[in-house]
């Protein structure tokens, strides 16, 4: 390798900054009530604290014989397949270690700052990601002077583990490298992993999108990911290893990321790597601390949703804290969180030549792989829109945006007219996963009966943009976002099919979700969704579309069929055809469907996510006779009886549900790492499904008018506030079904404020 010119790290500079002591964070009790605190080191990964900036994080855990351990995630190490990886291990060692022992040993997560700190007697360890900066900051305070050793541990060493990858199909041969260990220099340590190939070729020619590639380039070859790792009065003794020169009481370590896409070399990447330490290095850790905790209060103060009265109702608050702490902490990066673990997987170094499976795994391990689902992920984000975090909205809605321009053109090469649609399963740059589209495909169908015609969910995305508009009234993000995308979306839709001899837009062949496949005709959540949004989209001011637009999107209105309606036959909905004179009229998932594939509902989707139909909405009891008659009943996971039947005024049901959905807990000692249930642990959508919940149960809006405790039980208890369209947000107290305190901003939105009687 040539050898690089280091920018040495001035350890006098390093060692004379002002040590970060604590600076002004929340008081907010009910926060502060919610932090997680152990009495016991931990043992191995599966007893870790998550930490977090939106992009770069870590899991953190203590073992046995003292170490500090971190597993070091970043959003965009995607390896040459597209899969997510972890950047590495570091494990750090006390000599003499204080808490080895100690009676008196504590670790505590605390969220009102995002940090984990271990402590005993007066010897405190802080591990913290910076909120606004590429870096994890690890301190000690020490009563007594000690060294402290950083080892650097790297499984990837000869080339990543592809178990888990639910994408590929063929067994492709794509050149794989090892991580990089550079030659250490002086106080730190570096690595990084380099993709050499790259699998986005391959994906494009299989699905006969050759030619494409040089008008969209590769996002995965060259791109290179790692961090460094240096330290206070620290020395390398080895590349993998980093020490303290001298017994200190405050000593301190920093783990400095970056990702580069296309870059030419590891040995560019090093020096932009180096030049970002330096930088990073000469900020003040005072003031970078005095910033993070401003960060973290202030997310903090944009929404709360504190619940109490009942065991239950505490566990569902805790929970509820604990998920939005968990994706304020993973989705600020280039890529939106995975549902199927996120940036919090876990694993452990397998024996040469053994494969990952569900049961024993390497870090890099996640079941599902790592396209995106969309009926998934969509889970994790909806109730950011209440909570008012459109920041950590902005890469589930960039995953859609920066694919659409491909997505056009793969429509007019496959169909041969105008519009976009995006596969349910997608690899991060829009195209379907070659599992889906299938290995050596002759046409552009694609093969999995499961996701061959699954395309609503773009319409779900269109809704999200459209909630955030109406919350911010951000004209640009409708001018420049919303439009293009939805116009491009509902086009697809309104070119797509043929017409019935009535006009009519038939959609055959589709499918209702993955539920009903290949013979469904007219889906329900389709027909839902289009009738949705698109009086949403007409509403828009007119300076923010064209007329053209707008005369597009009132034919595609006025062209959809009705949805469709039926009888149940013993109470439920009965096989395409039954027929029952006595049964009771509710909703279909479809105008004809066949036999059930999967356990979803998806005549539902005019409750949860379109709203067709709710509290304070015309034919309120058609649609929670929809709900009583539905076949697959659940409330965890992907489940959406919780978001259901809270928009529908089923106070128990919404209950029962938000409960499940908030105790559905994982089987590491952070029990807040999900349950995997049909995923993979930590199963975000567990958190994400039971956030909506609670949020509709305690407010539902229509245009201006904002409806209070629509279905909210009586022995729960509410301190809340959450955002509401017309950059509203409302605040108060709820006990005993009666509303106190309340304080809606702007003042003049109060008039539109509507308490719902329980028994409405």
């Amino acid at each position: 390798m040539k050898k690089i010119l280091f920018p040495l790290l001035s350890l006098v500079a390093f060692s004379n900054q002002l040590v970060a002591q604590d600076s002004p964070v929340t008081k907010d009790p009910f926060i502060i009530a919610n932090n997680v605190t152990w009495n016991s080191p931990g043992t191995n990964e599966n007893d870790s604290m998550p930490i977090g900036n939106g992009d770069l994080a870590a899991n953190v855990w203590t073992e046995q014989n003292g170490d500090l351990v971190l597993l070091v995630a970043k959003a965009d190490a995607l390896t040459e397949w597209g899969q997510l990886v972890k950047l590495g291990r570091v494990r750090v060692q006390l000599s003499p270690n204080p808490f080895i022992g100690a009676t008196n040993f504590t670790q505590t997560l605390h969220l009102e700052d995002g940090s984990v700190e271990i402590q005993s007697g007066a010897n405190r360890l802080q591990v913290w990601a910076d909120a606004n900066h590429p870096v994890i900051h690890i301190e000690a305070r020490l009563e007594h002077p000690a060294e402290l050793s950083a080892k650097l541990e790297l499984w990837r060493t000869t080339k990543p583990d592809h178990g888990g990858m639910f994408e590929l199909a063929g067994n492709p041969a794509i050149e794989t490298a090892a991580d990089t260990v550079f030659p250490a220099h002086a106080n730190q340590l570096t690595w990084c992993h380099f993709n050499p190939s790259s699998v986005y070729p391959l994906v494009l020619s299989q699905e006969h999108l050759e030619s494409l590639a040089q008008k969209y380039p590769d996002p995965l070859l060259h791109r290179c990911f790692g961090a460094a790792l240096t330290g206070l009065d620290s020395v390398s003794s080895d590349d993998h290893t980093l020490k303290s020169s001298q017994s200190a009481k405050y000593l301190r370590l920093d783990l400095t990321a970056l990702t580069e896409t296309n870059v030419a070399s590891t040995a560019i990447w090093q020096n932009d790597l180096n030049a970002l330490v330096l930088q990073n290095s000469r900020e003040h850790l005072r003031r970078l601390r005095a910033a993070h905790n401003e960060w973290w209060t202030a997310f903090w103060n944009r929404s709360w949703l504190h619940v109490s009265g009942t065991p239950n109702a505490e566990k569902v608050s805790q929970g509820y804290a604990l998920q939005r702490y968990q994706i304020a902490s993973s989705s600020r990066g280039s890529l939106p969180v995975k549902f199927n673990g996120g940036l919090f997987t876990v694993g452990h170094d397998l024996p040469p030549g053994q494969a990952s499976k569900n049961e024993n795994h390497s870090p890099d391990y996640r079941a599902w792989g790592n396209s995106y689902w969309n009926q998934n992920n969509r889970l994790l984000y909806w109730p950011l829109l209440a909570t008012g975090d459109f920041d950590l909205l902005q890469p589930w809605f960039a995953l859609y945006l920066n694919a659409l321009p491909l997505a056009k053109e793969r429509t007019q090469i496959y169909f041969h007219h105008a519009g976009a649609s995006y596969p349910e399963t997608m690899l991060f740059w829009g195209l379907p996963n070659l599992n889906d589209f299938g290995w050596n495909n002759p046409t552009t169908e694609l093969k999995s009966d499961w996701q061959r015609y699954h395309i609503q969910g773009t319409l779900e995305i269109i809704a999200q943009m459209l909630d955030q508009y109406e919350v911010t009234q951000d004209a640009d993000f409708a001018r420049e976002k919303i439009v293009p995308f939805a116009d491009a979306i509902v086009t697809y839709f309104g070119q797509h099919w043929p017409r019935d001899a009535a006009g009519k837009i038939r959609m055959s062949p589709s499918q209702s979700l993955e539920t009903y496949q290949r013979d469904a005709v007219n889906p329900t959540p389709d027909i839902a969704g289009l009738k949705s949004v698109l009086p949403r989209l007409l509403a828009l001011p007119e300076d923010l579309t064209s007329p053209a637009q707008r005369d597009t999107w009132n034919k595609i209105l006025a062209a959809l069929p009705p949805l469709p309606t039926g009888k149940t036959v013993h109470g439920k909905l009965a096989d395409f055809g039954s027929g029952d004179a006595d049964g009771k009229t509710i909703i279909l998932p479809a105008e004809a469907y066949g036999k059930t594939k999967n356990g979803e509902n998806p005549e539902l989707y005019v409750a949860f996510p379109y709203r067709l139909f709710g509290v304070g909405k015309p034919d309120l009891m058609l649609a929670q006779n929809t709900f009583a008659a539905r076949r697959f009943p659940q409330d965890t996971c992907w489940g959406q009886d919780g978001p259901q039947a809270a928009v529908l005024g089923l106070i128990e049901l919404a209950k029962k549900a938000a409960v499940a959905e908030f105790s559905d807990y994982g089987d590491q000692r952070f029990p807040w790492f999900w349950n995997g249930g049909h995923d993979w642990i930590p199963d975000f959508d567990n958190g994400g499904t039971g956030m909506i919940t609670l949020q509709l149960m305690l407010l539902q809006c229509d245009g201006k008018r904002i409806q209070l405790l629509p279905a909210w039980p009586k022995d729960w208890t509410a301190d809340f506030k959450l955002h509401a369209p017309y950059q509203t947000t409302v605040e108060g107290h709820v006990e005993n079904g009666k509303v106190t305190n309340l304080k809606v901003t702007p003042e003049a939105r109060a008039q539109d404020v509507v308490i719902v009687s329980p028994a409405a």
